[in-house]
């Protein structure tokens, strides 16, 4: 389909069906999953990369297996509300997956922090080692960022 504003999301979706939310970084992606009815995400693993078409021969697997309605990539804002390059880089991912699968419908959610609220809470509530951090920190990332977006999704849908 396209990528899309987060706003526009709602309308795309069937009534359930899960969403995948992706934390891209320079040497892995976190992986996410929110439930079928997009209430709560779920950190699921870390993917580390190694090519681009082997990258996304994994997560479009993953994708199939659990049925996913959309995908979620965290978009890394500058402070200030400007994009950098590692937007940019995140950008092109999005669009080189859409060459893929062009039925995709794809949303970015600003990031800003995310990597460092998780930090700070396996440091602070689970006390976990510069060693246990680094193997979850990526995954819990993109739940961050996946949970703010069904977050805000749910601000969206109409009264029932």
């Amino acid at each position: 389909m396209a990528v899309i504003d987060l706003t526009e999301l709602p309308a795309l979706l069937p009534r359930y069906g899960a969403l995948v939310g992706l934390d891209l970084g320079e040497k892995t992606i976190g992986i996410a999953v929110s439930d079928a009815t997009r209430t709560v995400a779920t950190p699921l693993h870390t993917l580390h990369k190694t090519k681009f078409m082997p990258d996304a021969e994994a997560l479009f697997k993953l994708m199939d297996a659990r049925e996913i309605a959309a995908i979620v990539i965290g978009l890394p804002v500058n402070m200030d509300g400007t994009e950098g390059v590692r937007c940019q880089s995140n950008r092109a991912f999005a669009r080189n997956l859409l060459r893929l699968r062009p039925d995709l419908i794809i949303a970015f959610w600003d990031e800003r922090m995310s990597t460092m609220a998780v930090n700070r809470f396996l440091i602070d509530e689970l006390d976990a080692s510069r060693a246990k951090r680094a193997e979850l920190v990526d995954a819990m990332a993109a739940g961050w960022i996946l949970q703010g977006a069904l977050e805000r999704l749910r601000g969206l849908e109409p009264p029932a």
